[in-house]
């Protein structure tokens, strides 16, 4: 049994100042992987305090010493990368072989894509060549709250405390409760690198409090928060009093349009990317609309390629998929299921209840609806588990009109082997991202929506300057 109660606050590991322990389920077994503690407002005031007094020490720093502070983190992940990988698997149900693979390597390929940006930045930069005695001074925020969810850990805690480090902000983070083991690892390596304190603080706890306690604190600049819309939506509403800034990564409904041309391999790539982290992501392409004359073809493609995925532990080797994260989920996603069964989508494969040979654990049936139509639950709602829906189209303009025709507006995908018709659709579809023929956003690419998916951009220089406020200033001394 792990237990880890105490909290990082001013470079030092502190007991909560009222117990109030929490249970870490492993959601392969059910059973208690750890406890930790809850903080409550106490915790929080002592971490925002210790942030406030770190901030002009920080902010003034040369940002130089900056860079090379962050850089020690990434030297104490290689060290202890194993450690990260299990405790990602353990926490939030990665299987072993994904989270060594693809969870824990967030945080290295985050961190360094951020060293690189962070040497594009002017810190001081001229206005325009004619005004040669005003600049443009890009100064941090101040405190900053940090809000992340259980999904996908090490990439959410990175793409929040790295730019905000490097910005010259001090910062609070409060991981998920369902998932804070790794960000406790994470708080380790910022300790052993140096980190001077109070400039990082962690404190656990749950939305309603100390995500509401931070949301709410006067001393507190900002917030940046990952998760679901409606908690995005309170957030929003609990910082409104004290006008800090806010930052959102929400929900998504992803269409993937995928025309006659694309073939096979397109379907194929649609549903292992759909059914990747048991479907718990906000990218996630739920959505696959298929041009009518490969339609039929499409779905039989689906079916098979689901059937081959397999279910298991998040201990076990191989490239299953591995449970959802908790029993609230597997119940949300077993409604969800059962809606579309309900409202008379037609069930492809999958389906109600555990996988075969199961009994415990919060597995969930990789499950294909096929001939949804627009308007559906299944369609309409982000599930945040492994259910694909389908839906035909017999032009571009439709597809356009299926897939706009969502609250989110997150990530969408095309898949075509004309090139001026993805061109086309990339620049038609309302979402922050685009990605087309499997193609992957480049490094230094921002990560944001639009809409209902929240209009935070994380990643390469946009995700430093969300940290940043501009300073206009006039009548300076030439040099």
């Amino acid at each position: 049994m792990i237990e880890k109660r105490d909290f990082y606050i001013n470079g030092q590991w502190v007991a909560p100042a009222a117990p109030r322990d929490c249970d870490v389920i492993d959601p392969s077994t059910e059973e208690v992987c750890a406890i930790i503690s809850l903080g409550d407002s106490a915790d929080t005031d002592a971490a925002v305090a210790a942030a406030k007094a770190a901030f002009p020490a920080w902010a003034a720093t040369d940002p130089a010493e900056r860079r090379a502070m962050v850089a020690r983190i990434l030297e104490q992940y290689y060290a202890r990368e194993e450690e990260m990988a299990q405790a990602i698997s353990l926490e939030m149900g990665a299987p072993i072989d994904m989270s060594r693979a693809d969870q824990a390597t967030c945080l290295p390929w985050h961190l360094e894509n951020f060293l690189s940006a962070f040497d594009q930045i002017e810190w001081i930069r001229p206005l325009r060549a004619d005004t040669p005695n005003d600049r443009i001074a890009m100064e941090p925020i101040g405190v900053v709250g940090l809000i992340t969810p259980w999904n996908w850990p090490m990439n959410q805690v990175t793409l929040k405390v790295i730019p905000a480090l490097l910005a010259g902000c001090t910062c609070v983070l409060k991981p998920s409760e369902e998932a804070p083991l790794s960000s406790l690892l994470f708080a380790e390596f910022v300790h052993d690198a140096g980190c001077p304190p109070g400039v990082f603080n962690l404190v656990n706890g749950d939305g309603a409090g100390v995500g509401t306690q931070l949301s709410a604190h006067p001393d507190v600049e900002m917030i940046s928060f990952t998760g679901s819309t409606r908690a995005g939506r309170a957030i929003s509403r609990t910082a409104a009093e004290t006008l800090k800034r806010v930052t959102l990564e929400l929900g998504g409904k992803g269409a993937n349009l995928v025309f006659a041309d694309a073939g096979e391999k397109a379907v194929r790539a649609g549903v292992r990317h759909m059914m990747n982290n048991s479907g718990q992501s906000c990218n996630a392409p739920s959505r696959m609309l298929v041009e009518r004359s490969f339609y039929d073809e499409a779905v039989e493609i689906a079916r098979v390629a689901v059937e081959a995925i397999s279910v298991g532990p998040a201990s076990q080797p191989g490239k299953h998929i591995g449970p959802v994260v908790n029993r609230r989920q597997w119940d949300q996603i077993q409604g969800y299921i059962q809606k579309g069964i309900d409202e008379g989508a037609r069930l492809v494969v999958g389906g109600p209840g555990l996988p075969e040979g199961m009994n415990k654990g919060f597995y969930v049936r990789p499950t294909v609806f096929a001939d949804v139509k627009p308007g559906m639950t299944i369609e309409r709602e982000e599930i945040f588990g492994p259910v694909l829906s389908i839906l035909p189209f017999d032009s571009e303009e439709e597809a356009i009109a299926i897939a706009n025709d969502t609250p989110y507006g997150l990530t969408n995908y095309v898949q075509s082997a004309d090139g001026p018709r993805r061109n086309r659709l990339a620049r038609q579809l309302r979402s922050g991202m685009v990605e087309m023929n499997g193609k992957g956003r480049a490094a230094g690419s921002p990560f944001g929506g639009v809409k209902a998916s929240g209009r935070a951009r994380e990643g390469g220089v946009w995700g430093i300057e969300e940290f940043l406020e501009a300073k206009a200033i006039s009548g300076w001394a030439a040099e």
